[in-house]
């Protein structure tokens, strides 16, 4: 996660914006987007969603509507996950491929009705993934751009159910599945989803009450140590689980076959955007892998950073790299040539000094139950 440090004054901003600024946020760049990059610290607020409960606001994310008959379908056509496997009132993580079978986006899709998908891409693609929707869309089908329609809260952390249940809002729903409920006359979508790996939920809200909702939110937490978190701590607890960041770990030139992402493709479908290719790909083996990185030593691992074998000779390099709070030691997503195994170790090239690394299979710790 590389953003600016000085955002230019024609970034978009959320509907939180003076909440943030009134709590002491330092704001960066994302995606086009002036958001929270932390609070009271990035450390301070990734512990507490580890151990108690915090709350993102995520309004930065897309949001998308592909409505009409056959809408479903559609979708399900275009974009790698068998939507056909969930129910409405389910979610499922997908992606969005070019013909080359690169990741053009990461996206949840909610599945409302056979004629109704909501969409929530990553901010930076949203645009470009209404577009391709539309370009294909059939008769009927109306593809819609809802972006800066409603903000997004993730609620995050082994208390996340308690705050959430006492500003009346229901918790009781399986994982990646949502309701719509009342919140003073508002409906608000609340999923059982997020990017920590802590059980928490994901709120869609109309931009009229985001500031009630996360009010509500910080006052219900009050008592279980709530702290408002910013996307610095989201990127070290998503790279903790191994998560991958569109742009870096997944993008144009990255398939899900290398990333390991094949999970979220829908093998057995008919067809799909960039088939061809990955069908290609998973038969042959990639040429390269996404594999975990976790430092034998103190160094800490930053994206490009090469990663060598032991006599120096370069397996590829580091896409996402950080000091893990919780390990208290460096970790990393890094793109290797597929010879290289889980429980091997690999040297990454620090500033020009080498530092061992070993090569484990993410999640690179142990969170609580979803």
């Amino acid at each position: 996660m590389t953003p600016s440090p000085t955002p230019s004054t024609e970034l978009k901003k959320s509907p939180l914006h003076e909440r943030h600024v009134a709590l002491g946020a330092k704001f960066a760049e994302f995606g086009g987007w002036e958001m929270p990059l932390e609070y009271s610290g990035v450390v301070a607020e990734h512990t507490a969603v580890r151990t108690s409960v915090g709350v993102f606001d995520v309004s930065h994310l897309g949001k998308a509507t592909v409505k009409g008959p056959g809408a479903a379908a559609y979708v399900n056509a275009c974009l790698t996950n068998d939507l056909g496997k969930i129910a409405p009132g389910q979610a499922q993580y997908t992606l969005c491929c070019n013909e080359n079978g690169g990741v053009v986006d990461d996206l949840i899709a909610y599945l409302h009705a056979d004629d109704d998908v909501f969409l929530i891409p990553n901010a930076a693609n949203t645009a470009e993934v209404v577009r391709l929707l539309q370009a294909d869309a059939p008769d009927g089908v109306e593809v819609t751009n809802v972006h800066d329609d409603y903000a997004i809260l993730a609620v995050q952390g082994a208390k996340s159910d308690e705050v959430v249940s006492a500003i009346g809002l229901p918790t009781g729903h399986d994982y990646m599945s949502f309701a719509t409920a009342d919140f003073g006359g508002t409906p608000v979508v609340v999923c059982r989803t997020g990017y920590t790996g802590e059980r928490g939920f994901e709120l869609v809200v109309p931009n009229a009450a985001a500031v009630a909702v996360f009010d509500a939110l910080l006052t219900a937490g009050e008592q279980y140590g709530i702290v408002p978190a910013g996307l610095g701590a989201r990127d070290t607890l998503r790279t903790e689980m191994g998560y991958p960041l569109h742009g870096q770990d997944i993008a144009p030139g990255i398939t899900p076959v290398q990333a390991r992402s094949g999970w979220a493709v829908g093998w057995k479908k008919e067809h799909f955007w960039g088939d061809a290719a990955l069908r290609a790909e998973k038969e042959r083996g990639p040429a390269r892998i996404l594999r975990g990185l976790r430092a034998a030593g103190r160094g800490i691992p930053r994206p490009h950073m090469s990663v060598l074998d032991q006599s120096g000779t370069a397996l590829g390099e580091v896409t996402s790299g950080t000091f893990s709070p919780t390990l208290k030691k460096g970790i990393a997503l890094a793109l290797l040539d597929a010879s290289v195994k889980e429980g091997d170790q690999v040297t990454v090239d620090i500033r020009g000094r080498g530092e061992t690394f070993d090569v484990v299979k993410p999640p690179f710790v142990t969170v609580h139950v979803r």
